[in-house]
């Protein structure tokens, strides 16, 4: 019971993380957009995220073994308020894409405490059930926050001090827990090279996935307020778009189980290039069609990355799948913070609905070498290929959620013992000395 109770308090605790995160991600490109920001400086906040998120997956670990798990993730949360709160007193273009990239330092450090205490808890038997829980409730919350807006509004403080509000939440969790601080943090294991000669497909879906989402996860809300939408219509067209991919994934997955994966990326990624045509011929305004063009963007593009992902474990040999998946998060990474540079200065040129030049065009990439692929590499038997697991292309995903997704070899995550191995006699005294040392954990 204590241990079901742990789980559900630490799920509670992403839950806040979540949906704080979601609402001041969509909140910042409406209000920015209000403010009169331009389209480059909109972009660039896309682009401050993705870059602070990729540099806290590398720094944060260091932190942890120099101050422990309970310090590092109250000092993340503090940091991560203050700069949602400090969007609210310095409303520049300049200001918040810094204020942005730290946010994302500091959201990467709490998720990946937060998932290492996941792991640590979690055995080979119950990995799979919590990482498909935790990556529900991610994408759950996450979307709920972005309907938050809907309610709040974007203009005054409210929206801020909520969003401030739930990062701050999420320290409770972790801050009243009695276990035994896990173990240190996983560092990214990055192996580009071995990525590509695993599954050139992987590598590629991996870059262009970044481009799209970083693209459109930043800037569609934009489009919708160029469109004429209020904050109430932004929010529901973007959770449109967020629902319906999140409930594609099952789906799409279990058929990718079936069938060549290859085949399920050319299928998915043709839909959601010709959803992009379609927004960029129609145009359409405040309407139906938006939210079910829209709706149909998110149904193809949200499941690729994860099918991706799954593609390369296919190929990948035993022990090798946490570096593959490192480098797949680095690649994706880099597209995510590339994407919305791009497609800022896109729509600055022809204008909002070039937002969705930049979807279609990396879409069909996606599609094109996956077929292209399948006619030099036949595909596994699907008897022999692990389970899908369903996860969001974006900056959600640290090293800690590979380390807990079930298709890594835990082995490849866990450090050598920074002590020696106590004697039971004297567990007691030495845990007793560690809390003195770090305090109640």
């Amino acid at each position: 019971m204590a241990s079901v109770v742990k789980i559900y308090a630490l799920f509670l605790g992403s839950a806040f993380l979540m949906f704080g995160g979601g609402l001041q991600g969509l909140l910042l490109s409406v209000r920015g957009a209000q403010e009169g920001f331009s389209l480059v400086s909109l972009g660039l906040i896309g682009t401050g995220w993705s870059i602070g998120f990729v540099a806290g997956s590398i720094a944060v670990p260091i932190i942890v073994r120099n101050v422990g798990h309970i310090r590092a993730f109250s000092v993340m949360a503090a940091i991560g308020t203050i700069t949602i709160l400090l969007n609210l007193l310095w409303v520049e273009d300049i200001g918040w894409i810094l204020l942005r990239a730290l946010s994302g330092f500091c959201f990467a450090g709490a998720a990946m405490i937060v998932e290492s205490w996941l792991n640590e808890v979690s055995d080979n038997k119950s990995r799979g059930t919590i990482f498909s829980i935790y990556t529900t409730i991610n994408m759950a919350f996450s979307t709920l926050g972005q309907l938050a807006m809907s309610l709040t509004g974007t203009a005054g403080y409210v929206p801020f001090v909520l969003g401030a509000i739930s990062f701050i939440c999420a320290v409770l969790p972790t801050a009243l827990t009695s276990s035994p601080q896990p173990r240190p943090l996983a560092t990214a294991k990055v192996d580009v090279r071995l990525l590509y000669r695993t599954s050139p497909v992987a590598a590629v879906a991996a870059f262009a996935c970044g481009m799209a989402n970083g693209a459109f996860g930043t800037l569609a809300p934009v489009y919708g307020y160029a469109q004429g939408l209020d904050a109430s219509g932004i929010a529901l067209l973007f959770a449109s778009a967020a629902i319906l991919g999140a409930l594609a994934q099952i789906p799409a997955g279990r058929l990718s189980d079936r069938i060549d994966r290859r085949l399920v990326l050319v299928g998915l990624g043709s839909f959601a290039a010709v959803i992009g045509l379609l927004l960029i011929i129609i145009n359409p305004s405040s309407g139906w069609l938006m939210f079910v063009l829209f709706a149909a963007y998110g149904f193809a593009a949200n499941p690729l990355y994860a099918i991706a992902v799954a593609h390369a474990n296919d190929f990948a040999k035993e022990g090798e799948f946490a570096r593959i998946a490192g480098g797949m998060l680095l690649i994706l990474g880099v597209g995510l913070a590339i994407g919305p540079a791009v497609a800022s200065l896109l729509m600055g040129v022809l204008g909002p609905v070039a937002l969705f030049v930049v979807t279609v065009i990396f879409h069909a990439v996606i599609a094109a070498f996956a077929y292209l692929r399948m006619q030099v590499r036949t595909a596994p038997d699907a008897g022999d290929r692990a389970p899908f697991q369903p996860m969001p292309g974006n900056t959600t995903t640290t090293p800690e959620a590979v380390a807990l997704d079930p298709r890594t070899d835990t082995e490849d995550f866990v450090p050598p013992p920074d002590e020696p191995e106590v004697p039971e006699e004297l567990l007691e005294t030495a845990e007793e000395k560690r809390h003195v040392q770090n305090g109640p954990v």
